[in-house]
């Protein structure tokens, strides 16, 4: 079954609003994730539902199938596998993948992506941290638990991230929030619920709520 890059950017956008929520996913929050109108979205349900992708009713939360979570999955292996080629082979930065390799991810030609898979070592993780498909279509995702999700006193280890947007990578260059750093928690404003941190045992610093919501964690116990 082909589908055009359009449709596989909506099966690609429901799997990562509905990878930890049972329940699926609405109309708005894909419009959000796509970026366009509730109107075109509610259009493109249609097409995909007659493809047997998604489990669409108007009105009801939308969900993948089986079919579609296969193709969403295999999309998300090409884009990841892409995203360390990029950025290990090529020279690219970490903000910079993400745009590239999701146009990159469209190739269908499985032959090559296996190769590439190959030529990489079988990678298990991008540069983002984030988890890679295995060719039998096998993910480890990581829980939904992020750094906003510590209480004080609380330790955790940035383990990989929620939001690869350029903008968000190019903060976190910033500020020094990158993979492996530890964080503990000193305090929680309630106003924002902004968060004083110490990072890495030795600086303290402030995070919006924003970007902890958007900093996957393992949490330690010391």
């Amino acid at each position: 079954m082909l589908l055009s890059q359009a449709e596989e950017n909506y099966i690609k956008a429901i799997y990562k609003l509905t990878i930890n929520n049972d329940k699926g996913t609405t109309t708005n929050d894909i419009a959000r994730e796509v970026n366009t109108k509730a109107s075109s979205v509610t259009d493109m349900l249609k097409k995909l539902k007659k493809k047997d992708v998604i489990s669409y009713k108007p009105y009801n939360p939308i969900s993948l199938t089986e079919l579609g979570t296969e193709r969403a999955i295999q999309i998300v292996r090409k884009q990841r596998l892409w995203e360390v080629f990029l950025y290990d082979k090529l020279g690219f930065k970490w903000d910079q993948v993400s745009e590239l390799a999701s146009e990159l991810e469209h190739v269908q030609n499985n032959t090559l992506i296996d190769k590439l898979d190959t030529f990489l070592n079988s990678p298990t993780h991008t540069p983002h941290g984030n988890p890679i498909p295995d060719r039998y279509g096998r993910i480890n995702n990581h829980e939904e638990v992020t750094v906003a999700d510590l209480e004080v006193g609380q330790f955790g280890m940035i383990i990989g991230l929620k939001d690869t947007s350029s903008k968000f990578l190019q903060y976190l260059d910033k500020t020094g929030l990158n993979l492996g750093k530890t964080v503990k928690i000193n305090q929680i404003t309630d106003y924002d619920q902004s968060m004083e941190i110490t990072l890495n045992m030795t600086e303290t610093k402030n995070v919006t709520y924003q970007a902890a919501q958007n900093l996957y964690i393992k949490k330690l116990t010391r």
